[in-house]
């Protein structure tokens, strides 16, 4: 299965699940691409190096009020997104608009060598700032590095 085969699979499930709708109306600019593929970076990296103030800076407001501190954040992130917290390897692909929402998947390799598909959910927020607004996970099933 192609990896824009499997972002479409995942992004299927997202819509069973009632997440979002399907809508192929607009197209996100190169600009806006580059912003969020530059925000996922910077927050990769801010888990890399342990930043946990940078990386909760890096999430809306949202996810900062349900979770509080960057100190909690770190351990959610830690415990259940292992492959986002150490990424061997990351490939962005294309972002998506899904109804009103601007969807990043990321193709990620985690430290045993297995295939994910991680897709961010972004939102411009009220400084014009793009922001992670969450992440879903798929493991590639089969795929190994």
């Amino acid at each position: 299965m192609t990896s824009l085969a499997l972002v479409r699979s995942l992004l299927s499930a997202i819509l069973l699940f009632g997440l979002v709708a399907a809508s192929s109306a607009a197209e996100i600019s190169r600009e806006d691409a580059a912003a969020i593929r530059a925000v996922i970076s910077e927050q990769l990296d801010a888990f890399a190096r342990d930043d946990g103030p940078r990386a909760f800076a890096l999430a809306t407001a949202g996810i900062r009020a349900q979770l509080g501190t960057p100190e909690v954040f770190m351990e959610m992130v830690r415990n259940e997104y292992p492959v986002v917290y150490r990424p061997k390897s990351v490939q962005f692909e294309r972002p998506e608009l899904v109804e009103s929402q601007v969807v990043q998947p990321v193709r990620m390799i985690d430290a045993a060598g297995r295939a994910w598909i991680a897709v961010y959910p972004m939102r411009r927020e009220a400084d014009a700032r793009w922001r992670t607004d969450g992440c879903l996970l798929h493991r590639v099933p089969g795929l190994q590095a």
